[in-house]
């Protein structure tokens, strides 16, 4: 099964990219991003419009309340669901985005362990642990693990100590016992630009999103109960607004950490793709966009 796959750092161009390749290919776009399937959370994740989609079929995309959450087997198994169905249409797959482990899940022989433990009894039992004293814990049975995760991801902390629970064996060794292989005739496009040009972008972008009603987006999910340990609101944008509406923080703080966050997470992006998969890169001409468009579209024919 042949799927085109586009990923790269927000402000980059992924959305128009998309759009143009999936006209030329008789395309139907899924989205990659692991927060875009969150409904009412549009602005902070630059959600694709519309008006930007022009006719084009947009999967995987307002599929969850922010009350939910999901997990990296779950997008896996939605994807290649959805990859079979567009491909049986006579139709190209194109995955969109920039959530590594969820793109590289999909295209390699990832299997997850589906722990045998009762999910809820097991978060309880850890209840009043501390994220310091959890991520303690997992550097003596899985430092490995714990090397690759925040101490602060409290849910992936758990997550690596539940399954080391449950089966005896560490997330780091069921993961280095896979095969790392690429099971799908994949083109990877890269999309990538000189940084101090990108972390323009990415500033500018921010200051968009302001413009366009950042803060009353959250303020309204947080009107309706949306608490910052929820999955949802671990997303860049939105988690940093808790301490300004508890009086903790400016508006420009705020915005200023969204910025810094945004630049911090578009480095890591950049790294774990590099390592993690087999990227065809292409440089970005922001001031000729069609440019790059033809030099992907011809490394593209050539593969087809």
């Amino acid at each position: 099964m042949k799927v085109i796959v586009i990923v790269g750092p927000t402000g980059i161009g992924k959305t128009r990219l998309s759009i143009d390749l999936a006209k030329r290919y008789n395309g139907e776009i899924i989205s990659g991003d692991s927060m875009q399937i969150y409904q009412q959370m549009d602005i902070g994740t630059a959600k694709v419009t519309i008006e930007e989609m022009d006719g084009v079929p947009h999967h995987l995309i307002n599929v969850k309340t922010p009350f939910e959450s999901y997990s990296v087997s779950e997008f896996q198994t939605s994807v290649r669901e959805k990859m079979k169905e567009i491909t049986n249409r006579g139709h190209m797959p194109i995955i969109v985005g920039g959530t590594g482990l969820y793109v590289k899940a999909v295209l390699y022989d990832y299997v997850f362990e589906e722990a045998d433990i009762n999910h809820e009894n097991f978060n309880k039992r850890y209840e009043n642990d501390t994220n310091d004293e959890l991520y303690e814990r997992l550097k003596q049975v899985d430092p490995k693990s714990a090397s690759i995760l925040h101490p602060n991801n409290r849910r992936r902390v758990l997550r690596a100590l539940e399954i080391f629970e449950s089966t005896g064996q560490t997330k780091s060794a069921s993961i280095d016992a896979q095969q790392h292989q690429m099971i799908y005739d994949a083109y990877i496009i890269g999309l990538t630009t000189a940084r101090p040009l990108l972390h323009e972008r990415i500033n500018k972008r921010v200051d968009i999103m302001m413009a366009n009603g950042l803060e009353d987006e959250v303020k309204s999910l947080i009107d309706q109960g949306c608490t910052s340990d929820l999955q949802s609101m671990k997303a860049i944008g939105y988690r940093e607004w808790f301490d300004y509406f508890n009086d903790q923080a400016t508006k420009e703080d705020v915005i200023e950490k969204i910025k810094v966050h945004s630049r911090q997470y578009a480095k890591r992006q950049y790294t774990w793709f590099k390592n993690q998969m087999d990227v065809n890169w292409f440089d970005v001409d922001f001031e000729h966009f069609e440019k790059t468009e033809e030099a992907v579209e011809k490394e593209v024919d050539k593969w087809i």
